[in-house]
């Protein structure tokens, strides 16, 4: 990942003194992630070139060094290392932390001033509509402009990638910049490759508090740089002095949390449904952190319980969340956690009376969904089987995803209300069941539900 600064004018290579580095000596700073080369591609008295370059390492991604959020097959297979992410906004904050806070000491007053700047971002990921990219800079003072790429030259059919090379100009403060772009990186990706605590609230008041505060599409910023923790969006509104007394601006939506609510809606209507059907043992396959699990392990009447997952890293959580160990040394075998994946046949998923999937189809490719389906209905035989998935068509209700791309970027594919049906209607065919539909959340104005859930009975 590349991102390059561009100063024009006089003298400009008095940049250096600004960014701690000089113009005429490459420098490198290794990191837990991987290595960060900082060089001066172009250096004159009118036009000076700053290159921060990050070289991540897949192997160490995935072996889960510190650092990294990736887990299991996705470790494996994913764009990390190949695009511009939260990855370069560590690297920003470690390699040019004193140039973010406008201290200089020799060039001050080069610091305090506004400098032609121009800044550019190699393969920045853009999550949703990529005039989210105008809707972030513009109002900054930047001239906005960006490259795209087909996914594929030989299928046009299938689109535009997701990923843009980004150009900024404009007459702003170094600092202001680098600042800018540590917070806005990881608001296009939606991503940060590390657990998100409530550490982050001062991070982003720290190198965002005064520019976003009065920024007219802040709520879009800071709902997006927190997607999955409602909480930490409204104590940074708090911290910067709005929201203080419980109300929002006029032109926040009342729920800025992105998909926590779904989420909790859907895991209790999921354990709703089993209760209803007095299941005397249950298995979660695809369980993550265990989180449906933590709701049914408070139902003394389930005998057994069970949570598998091809991911040994989201198991460990799973365990840390429910208490495992303790369970077991308190002699409670109520429930097993193992890892398997529903591509192979395994007995460990025979005899349960209930199966739950909870947004886990959509994760297999479609080519597998035969295997998958065969180990499921075929093999393991559960005498009901709970799963949920996406409604594609919903996805229009989300201003950064829209109906033509999809929720998460492990997604393999999101089945309309149509397609779900049919597959419904071809697993009770062929396997001997009986299903129900159901949506699940707050449906539309065309009532549909963003999530569509499946009862099938044996």
């Amino acid at each position: 990942m590349l991102l390059t600064i561009t100063y024009t004018g006089n003298d400009t290579q008095d940049i250096g003194y600004l960014l701690y580095k000089n113009p005429y000596r490459a420098q490198e700073f290794r990191m837990k992630m991987g290595t960060v080369y900082a060089f001066y591609p172009e250096v004159s008295d009118e036009r000076t070139t700053f290159a921060l370059l990050l070289e991540l390492d897949p192997i160490d991604l995935a072996k889960g060094r510190e650092d990294s959020g990736e887990a299991g097959l996705f470790a494996y297979v994913n764009d990390r290392p190949y695009v511009t992410s939260s990855f370069m906004s560590k690297a920003l904050a470690s390699v040019l932390g004193k140039a973010m806070s406008r201290k200089c000491d020799k060039r001050q007053e080069l610091a305090d001033s506004r400098m032609d700047l121009e800044a550019r971002l190699t393969m920045l990921p853009v999550r949703g509509n990529k005039e989210i990219l105008r809707q972030m800079f513009e109002p900054l003072g930047y001239e906005v402009t960006y490259e795209t790429f087909p996914i594929d030259e030989t299928f046009p059919e299938w689109g535009e990638s997701p990923y843009v090379n980004l150009t900024l100009k404009g007459r702003v403060r170094l600092s202001d910049l680098l600042n800018q772009l540590y917070v806005l990186i990881p608001v296009s990706d939606m991503q940060k490759h590390y657990y998100v605590s409530e550490d982050e609230i001062e991070k982003l008041a720290d190198h965002g508090g005064e520019w976003i505060k009065s920024h007219p599409y802040r709520e879009m910023i800071v709902r997006r740089y927190f997607p999955k923790t409602k909480s930490y969006a409204r104590k940074f509104n708090e911290l910067i002095g709005i929201g203080v007394d419980g109300e929002s601006s006029v032109n926040e939506p009342e729920d800025i949390s992105g998909f926590e609510p779904l989420d909790t809606i859907r895991l209790e209507t999921v354990r709703d449904e089993v209760l209803r059907m007095n299941a005397a043992s249950v298995i979660d396959i695809g369980c993550g952190e265990g989180k449906l699990l933590s709701l049914l392990l408070q139902d003394r009447g389930i005998a057994k319980l069970a949570g598998a997952d091809v991911s040994l890293s989201a198991l460990d959580k799973a365990k840390k969340r429910l208490g495992y160990d303790e369970l077991k040394l308190n002699g409670d075998s109520r429930l097993e956690l193992f890892q398997g994946s529903l591509l192979y046949k395994d007995s460990r998923f025979e005899h349960y009376d209930c199966a739950c999937l909870v947004e886990v189809v959509e994760h297999i490719d479609e080519a597998r969904l035969p295997e998958f389906e065969k180990v499921l209905f075929g093999y393991a035989i559960p005498r009901t089987v709970i799963l949920t998935t996406p409604n594609r068509e919903y996805n229009k209700n989300y201003e950064y995803i829209g109906e033509d791309s999809l929720r998460h970027s492990d997604h393999r594919f999101e089945w309309t209300r149509a397609e779900f049906r049919a597959w419904t209607e071809h697993i009770c065919e062929e396997y001997g069941y009986s299903v129900e539909i159901k949506g699940i959340g707050e449906k539309d104005d065309r009532g549909m539900s963003p999530t569509q859930m499946g009862v099938f009975r044996k």
